[in-house]
């Protein structure tokens, strides 16, 4: 009898374990990750029991554990986690001494990748300082666009980005104090900072501000509707999760973790560094990628981890074969925007490095991590994750892109297997702060009465796509923006400045996809003043002098008028569809030919070079 009950217990089990393996396969996978994020709240919460709430105190904590463990390798330099605790020890009392600033203060940075932008941070944040990260791409018009949204006072730049301040109108300059990361100034409108810094008191400061968590700790800028950059306030809480990104994708304190994008980005700063500070390990700084030198450097430092961005990998396959891209010790690759064919070229070309690919948001905490081996999604729609990120993907006009509304005024779950705009109800865990000086652009980013009278989304502007066996796929960004070279381009920005050419009399900015590129290349259909021709050298230089080469337009379509819709916005769709085929429209069409500083007539034989590689962009 307790044989044959035996015996039929253990061929329940294994039948229900054969039906969970044929129907739910990654049931166990989806459960570990659950539980891992448990685990790491659970350390947030005992951190938060003993002080450490925020970025700086994760820093401190690891600084007072670990103070003589490289913390940064740069070029030549190694700066132990003490190093930098006593580094930024001495801005900070620079900053206090000489410059008078104090908690609350709005501090803009504009630098290169290097230890000192990551010391002049951590000095700033002892004193309190909310930090204002620029764009190193950005043009004069931008920094004062960036300082009057944000509200700073001070600016820090780079000795190497000063020519960029030098562009401000002087009405700015008046009113803000400039330093430059240097020991000697360049005019009179700088202050040196390094003289100052070196005859500091490196000790521990003894009156660290008290932060509230739910504050304000960064102002990262990110591309939008309204043209120019908007300040996305990301809060102390935003700053300490995203801490965890290395963690969850499984690196560990021994790991050396090769950093290559922009410091001015949530990835690099939040995700990347702080994911460093967050393991105690080490990280490989880099002041730009380096396509050439990248697993030069990596067998260089013994590096075990990398970040990534979708373009940075597809540059990486895209380089002739060097000795050292099979010698290294990579096993882990993290990031965001890889597309399927270049990861798998990736993995093929490389080695054994597991891909841990994942999506995120400057603005609020919603996020996903792809943790299983399947090649293609950025994350999971199980049960498990949407228990403790709860989200929603809607359904939308497609010639609107706004959310389906039924007759009642609610909105509509798009079904599984076809793309909705990805939104997450805002929850203490899913803040959304708002962005700095543009109450309108804020409002448009929220959702209201979606399921209920009264709730609260957030709009991502994002388009997922959720498949029969929970996974998650990114399809496209909507709306006025569209991803190049890593960068988010906003067309309404781009459309103004081609405004100010005296020949051109309206402009239509899009992206359109070019075989082989991760996101879409800027494209332009432009209707011409009367009496006027396309000089394509004089579009070429305003364009130079005016916005980072990653938003110029590599096409034109020069048309007679711009079609607009019933309420005059302007029609992008057809455009986006017809690209820059010859083939397609009558329009005349043009490309930016960078070797001859001109707009050139785009043929069918130039078109064919460009969509078969022949001619990079």
């Amino acid at each position: 009898m307790i044989t044959l009950l035996f015996t039929s217990v253990v061929a329940g089990l294994l039948a229900l374990l054969l039906y969970q393996r044929v129907a739910y396969p990654f049931f166990w996978l989806d459960l570990i990750y659950y539980l891992k994020l448990r685990g790491y709240r659970k350390t947030l919460h005992a951190r938060m029991q003993q002080g450490i709430i925020t970025y700086l105190d994760c820093f401190l904590y690891q600084a007072r554990r670990n103070p003589n463990k490289p913390f940064i390798i740069f070029e030549k330099q190694t700066l132990t986690y003490q190093d930098v605790d006593r580094r930024s020890n001495q801005f900070a009392n620079a900053f206090r001494t000489e410059g008078s600033l104090k908690q609350g203060d709005i501090v803009a940075l504009l630098m290169f990748n290097e230890p000192d932008f990551i010391c002049v941070w951590l000095g700033l944040c002892k004193l309190g300082c909310e930090v204002a990260f620029l764009n190193v791409n950005i043009k004069a018009k931008s920094v004062l666009h960036c300082f009057q949204t944000c509200g700073a006072k001070t600016l820090v730049v780079g000795a190497d980005l000063v020519h960029l301040v030098e562009e401000v109108p002087p009405d700015l300059k008046d009113n803000i104090a400039m330093w430059v990361v240097d020991h000697m100034s360049p005019s009179e409108e700088f202050r040196s900072l390094l003289d100052k810094v070196e005859h500091m008191s490196g000790e521990t400061l003894s009156d660290l501000p008290n932060v509230d968590i739910m504050s304000n700790f960064l102002f990262i800028f990110t591309s939008g509707t309204t043209g120019l950059s908007k300040a996305a306030r990301v809060g102390h809480l935003k700053a300490i999760v995203s801490m965890a990104f290395f963690e969850m994708c499984g690196a560990t304190a021994d790991d050396i973790i090769y950093i290559t994008l922009p410091l001015y980005h949530m990835s690099a700063s939040l995700l990347g560094v702080g994911g460093c500070i967050h393991l105690g390990a080490t990280c490989v700084l880099k002041k730009k990628f380096s396509a050439s030198q990248f697993w030069k450097d990596c067998v260089k430092h013994n590096v075990t981890v990398v970040q990534y961005i979708g373009e940075l990998c597809r540059y990486l396959v895209n380089h002739p074969t060097v000795p050292e891209e099979k010698a290294h010790r990579v096993r882990l690759a993290a990031g965001s925007g890889l597309r399927s064919d270049v990861w798998m070229e990736f993995v093929n070309r490389f080695g054994r490095i597991k891909i841990r690919e994942g999506y995120g948001l400057t603005e609020a905490s919603i996020g996903f991590l792809n943790y299983t081996d399947e090649v293609g999604p950025i994350g999971r729609a199980s049960y498990f994750n949407k228990l403790s990120m709860p989200f929603e993907l809607l359904s939308y006009d497609p010639q609107t892109y706004e959310p389906v509304r039924t007759d009642s005024g609610r909105c509509i779950r798009a079904q599984i297997g076809e793309a909705g705009i990805l939104v997450a109800p805002l929850t203490a865990m899913n803040q959304f702060m708002g962005y700095a000086g543009n109450k309108v652009q804020s409002e448009k980013k929220l959702l209201r009465d979606v399921f209920e009278t009264g709730d609260v989304y957030f709009n991502t502007g994002d388009l997922l796509f959720h498949d029969y066996r929970d996974f998650l796929y990114f399809r496209d960004r909507i709306g006025d923006t569209f991803r190049w070279k890593g960068e988010n381009v906003s067309t309404t920005e781009v459309s103004e400045v081609l405004g100010l050419v005296d020949f051109i009399q309206e402009a239509n900015i899009y992206g359109v996809t070019i075989p082989g590129y991760e996101g879409r290349a800027g494209m332009a259909a432009v209707v011409l003043k009367q009496d006027h021709q396309l000089n394509g050298t004089k579009l070429y230089n305003h364009l130079v002098k005016t916005l980072p080469a990653y938003a110029w337009p590599w096409f034109l379509r020069v048309q007679t008028s711009l079609d607009v819709t019933e309420t005059f916005k302007q029609q992008k769709v057809k455009l986006v569809q017809e690209g820059f085929n010859p083939d397609v429209t009558k329009d005349p069409l043009y490309f930016l030919d960078l070797s001859q500083k001109d707009y050139i007539l785009l043929t069918a034989a130039l078109y064919e070079d460009i969509v078969s590689g022949k001619i990079h962009l």
